[in-house]
């Protein structure tokens, strides 16, 4: 098991999709500066699309998502939506192209199938697309035999299924219960429209949570065949996600025991063939984000890590980010705003951050900590992050040569906790995080 020390685990940290992460965004942030930055958007581009709602809300989620329980709000999102994509697919220059497009939420499959097949005609129809690779999020309980033609017709390869876990008392636990039979119906029908990369999302760390209860759960997983795994700590947050009030909290495992869950669970999947991606992403060797690892390309945005290599990735839907080099910017999160600013035919963009050339140097360190476990620093940026460091390198989770920091393999589940030195609004932010495991 990798070595505990309880003292490096805690401060709670955050996932560092990006950086600065959203903690520090801030209202100043509008459309003006969102149709600055699309107008120097040339190139690779990737889009994410983002439906939130569900048919059907889990305690723990902490997903920008409500309801799919009236017909009128979601007609009215998806008209907003279409609008959104005419509006910013005309400020894009002509070179701009999309390589990847990803929906998301919440869950796409929270909207009729003939509705997403417009989504995705107005994406064809107003951007330039090139052969993108398309992946969707999808929810297993609402999963209907016609989005199997939903998803071939589009041209999907690449799909992710919030499993969870597989352990009853557990779904119950959580206010997420899916029988196993569901799971495998939607497997096959996707494997069979043409789904190549399938993605499993599990939890370490629920309510009432055993070792065996992990194990049988990553067991089943491997037995599918998926060939990727994401592997979560539950955050329980109940202050800033109200919803996971209805989980109960005295059942939840130590800090030891989250640690133990993710030490075993990261040597079962290597066991079974897994390349290990980051901290708590798995894959199998074929699959590309095994290959991107590989071969040291590995990306993270704010879908986590992936292959993904277009520099710009612009977001859609209430809620969503967009990721410049220079800029990052998220639209209106309240869903009846977001609607109300684009029947105005007005973009949604209203809270970001500028990423200034320390803050872009800042974040390829933090990135290639995370993604590749080493990274090059400059001797100003060490200096400065030298003192939180210095506890991971007397106990050895990191070793420093030459201005080269490299995680070690006992300093893995310290990944996080090692890359938030480089991160300096933290040690100011009143914003509290998740466990580092």
């Amino acid at each position: 098991m990798w070595p505990y020390h309880p003292d490096l685990l805690a401060t709670p940290v955050p996932r560092y999709t990006s950086f600065p992460t959203a903690a520090e965004f801030r209202p100043d942030i509008g459309p003006e500066d969102f149709t600055a930055a699309l107008a120097q958007a040339h190139g690779d581009i990737s889009l994410y699309v983002h439906i939130p709602f569900c048919e059907k809300i889990c305690w723990y989620c902490g997903c920008n998502t409500g309801a799919a329980n009236r017909k009128q709000r979601l007609t009215s999102y998806l008209d907003s939506l279409h609008r959104e994509i005419e509006l910013v697919a005309a400020r894009l220059p002509h070179d701009a192209q999309v390589t990847r497009v990803a929906f998301g939420g919440g869950s796409p499959n929270a909207i009729a199938p003939l509705d997403f097949v417009r989504l995705m005609d107005m994406l064809t129809l107003h951007f330039r697309l090139e052969n993108p690779t398309i992946s969707i999020e999808l929810d297993p309980r609402t999963l209907s035999q016609d989005w199997g033609e939903v998803v071939a017709g589009i041209g999907a390869t690449h799909a992710s299924l919030g499993v969870q876990t597989f352990t009853p008392r557990l779904q119950e636990a959580i206010g997420r219960i899916q029988p196993l039979c569901m799971i495998e119906h939607s497997y096959r029908m996707l494997r069979k429209a043409g789904i190549r990369s399938m993605n499993f999302d599990f939890m370490y760390g629920l309510p009432g949570q055993t070792i065996d209860d992990l194990r049988e759960s990553l067991d089943l997983a491997t037995s599918f065949g998926a060939d990727r795994i994401a592997l979560f700590g539950y955050a329980h947050v109940p202050h800033m996600i109200p919803r996971q009030r209805k989980i109960d909290d005295s059942a939840l495992p130590d800090q030891y025991e989250r640690f133990r869950m993710a030490a075993i669970g990261h040597h079962q999947l290597s066991n079974a063939g897994y390349v290990p991606v980051g901290f708590d992403h798995f894959a199998l060797p074929g699959d590309p984000l095994a290959q991107a690892m590989t071969a040291g390309t590995l990306n993270r945005n704010f879908q986590g890590f992936t292959e993904d290599q277009a520099p710009i990735l612009i977001g859609l839907g209430a809620s969503s980010i967009s990721s410049f080099p220079d800029l990052l910017v998220q639209n209106e999160k309240n869903s009846g705003r977001y609607r109300m600013m684009l029947s105005q035919h007005r973009l949604t963009a209203a809270l970001g951050v500028r990423r200034s050339a320390e803050d872009q140097a800042r974040g390829t360190i933090i990135r290639q900590l995370l993604c590749q476990g080493h990274a090059k620093v400059a001797p100003h940026l060490l200096e400065s992050a030298l003192p939180r460091l210095e506890p991971y390198l007397e106990r050895k989770c990191c070793v420093l040569e030459d201005n080269m920091l490299a995680i070690e393999a006992g300093g893995l589940p310290y990944a996080r906790s090692i890359a938030a030195a480089f991160d300096p609004y933290r040690q100011h932010s009143p914003r509290r995080f998740s466990s580092a495991v």
